[in-house]
């Protein structure tokens, strides 16, 4: 089942069951997400299509059993580099609340931890709003993380005003060090291939992203009420650019750990952890 929710010259269509993530979406005419040709796609690749919710954790964990707070994670690997990445909720069937969001009850798996994630989706003058919400439903503090997955279509500029990187999001020891070089996104340009990375230190909160093929830009803004990272992937071979809005580092779990930089953060029991992006688009 697809939803569609249509303001003006934007359109997006929704996948409930899949995750409740954005198939498509379609400013002045044009599709900016890698969209498949056939829904279905996204069952058997959910991660490179449309854009999908991360949570409870985003990006990678270790997949080894490892002991957080007197609980057992043992996670299974998802992924081909054996690493358990993008939390739980990204294929999972999602349902409709009463006031029109999107819930997905979540847990188990290797994951000690109950929780609740829930999203909320609204278009006003060409500005997408994505509410995102994570609940510890647990009755000890559970490591939390959220986040965002777009895969924006190519050709693409884009501009990320941090001053900070992870530079490579496959390395659970590295580090954020000064930008430089092809890290240095604070001016507009095509945007690199073959980055895989996390940017910090944001300064407006603000990415700017054009399609000069199209005419059209977006301003995407975060806002967490903790800490906000903006994770970058730009496979040369792929016909897109991930642009990630969440809440923790890559190996947010091993920084928690190790008492690093970056790491989840700890959610008490019956909080909530949020994440609000906002994509507001306009043509040129």
């Amino acid at each position: 089942m697809t939803v569609t929710i249509a303001d003006g010259p934007i359109e997006i269509e929704l996948l409930p069951r899949v995750g409740a993530r954005l198939h498509r979406l379609r400013a002045f005419g044009h599709d900016l997400l890698r969209t498949p040709e056939d829904a279905s796609t996204h069952q058997a690749d959910p991660f490179g299509w449309g854009a999908y919710v991360m949570a409870p954790w985003c990006n990678r964990i270790a997949a080894v059993p490892t002991v957080v707070g007197g609980e057992l994670v043992a996670l299974p690997a998802n992924f081909e580099d054996g690493t358990a990445i993008h939390g739980q909720v990204y294929a999972a069937a999602w349902h409709a609340a009463t006031d029109g969001a999107l819930t997905v009850r979540g847990g188990g798996n290797g994951w000690p931890w109950p929780y609740e994630c829930r999203i909320q989706f609204a278009i006003r003058d060409a500005v997408v709003t994505i509410a995102l919400s994570l609940t510890n439903l647990a009755k000890v503090p559970m490591p939390a993380g959220i986040g965002l997955h777009p895969w924006f279509r190519r050709p693409l500029d884009v501009r990320i005003d941090a001053s900070r990187v992870i530079a490579s999001n496959s390395d659970p020891e590295a580090i954020s060090e000064p930008v430089a070089g092809r890290l240095d996104l604070r001016t507009m340009q095509p945007m690199p291939p073959d980055l895989d990375a996390a940017w910090t230190a944001l300064g407006d909160q603000a990415v700017e992203l054009r399609w000069p093929a199209l005419g059209v830009s977006a301003t995407l803004r975060a806002r967490s009420g903790g800490e906000l990272w903006i994770v970058a992937a730009s496979p040369a071979a792929l016909d897109a650019v991930a642009i990630e809005p969440q809440t923790h580092a890559p190996y947010g779990l091993g920084r928690l750990l190790r008492h690093a930089p970056g790491s989840m953060p700890l959610l008490d029991p019956g909080a909530s952890a949020h994440l609000v992006t906002e994509l507001a688009f306009r043509q040129h």
